[in-house]
């Protein structure tokens, strides 16, 4: 298992196996991202890769039952490249029940609906993806590269593949100008791509990164605590997915929340009325992160 530069996953992949069959991200134009920015993107040599999954099953094999496959959009791998990583993965794991990858909309509406079929068939089960947000005006700020139509149609050509989604939400993503239009809309985007999990992430400023730079020559201003409390109270307030986990359990928050929407909606919203009357403690500065 060899790994090059720093290694992100989301939360819920914290016991999973990390392979890295990709360098960095294929976009990597996000303004508020800084996780791929020293890495030239590149799809890493199928070779290792399937080395790196022999040596893995070597030492872990019946331990691992679920794979997430790195790096920033590794989705973006043709498909003759992606069934040699998942069909070795299937023989060195044989409890494996999952593999997951992120994702953008770019490249999952780039892949036809037979090779969506096809990964899925092969064990590709779930994908994250993360619009940030459902705003137009703020899809462009951010330089996400994909609009609300784009996230929407991508969302259902996954599920009409058989792939589970998780989608990402970026607190503060709009700023103060467009914080209220941030919030609806993207409880209106949770609603149009329906996925099997949401989870709400509040934005931080990391210094060299464009967006940083805007908010250091006044140009963008981060709303406040408050203010991004009540964008995500918006946002489950309008958001109506089919049946989705709900999570604000990142590092990067001041409110972790755990449920379900739309069922726990009322308790969710209730949680975070708590909150902005001071009835509940926020998570401290201190313990906050990436």
């Amino acid at each position: 298992m060899r790994y090059e530069g720093s290694l992100y996953r989301p939360p819920s992949e914290a016991r999973s196996y990390i392979l890295q069959a990709t360098i960095g991200c294929s976009w990597n134009h996000c303004t508020y991202c800084a996780m791929y920015r020293d890495k030239r993107f590149r799809v890493r040599d199928l070779a290792e890769t399937l080395d790196d999954v022999a040596m893995a099953g070597a030492r872990f094999g019946d331990r691992v039952d679920k794979v997430f496959v790195a790096d920033g959009d590794a989705l973006v791998m043709d498909l003759a490249h992606w069934e040699a990583v998942l069909t070795a993965c299937r023989r060195a794991f044989p409890r494996l029940r999952q593999v997951s990858a992120y994702a953008t909309a770019m490249n999952l509406n780039d892949k036809p609906a037979a090779e969506l079929a096809r990964l899925r068939e092969l064990g590709l089960t779930l994908l994250y993806i993360g619009p940030e947000t459902g705003d137009d005006v703020t899809f462009k700020r951010i330089a996400k590269g994909a609009d609300f139509a784009a996230h929407a149609e991508a969302a259902q050509r996954a599920r009409a593949a058989g792939m589970a989604l998780s989608a990402i939400f970026l607190l503060g993503a709009g700023g103060v100008e467009r914080s209220a239009e941030h919030a609806e809309t993207s409880g209106r985007l949770v609603t149009a791509m329906d996925p099997a999990f949401v989870s709400a992430l509040t934005l931080t400023l990391v210094p060299e990164t464009p967006i940083a730079r805007l908010a250091e020559s006044g140009r963008f201003t981060l709303p406040s605590v408050e203010r991004m409390l009540e964008e995500l109270r918006t946002l489950v307030a309008v958001a109506a997915p089919t049946d989705a986990v709900f999570r604000t359990n990142h590092a990067s928050n001041y409110l972790p929340i755990a449920g379900r929407l739309p069922r726990d909606r009322d308790r969710i919203l209730a949680v975070i009325d708590q909150a902005l009357s001071g009835e509940i403690a926020l998570r401290p500065e201190w313990s906050r992160g990436l």
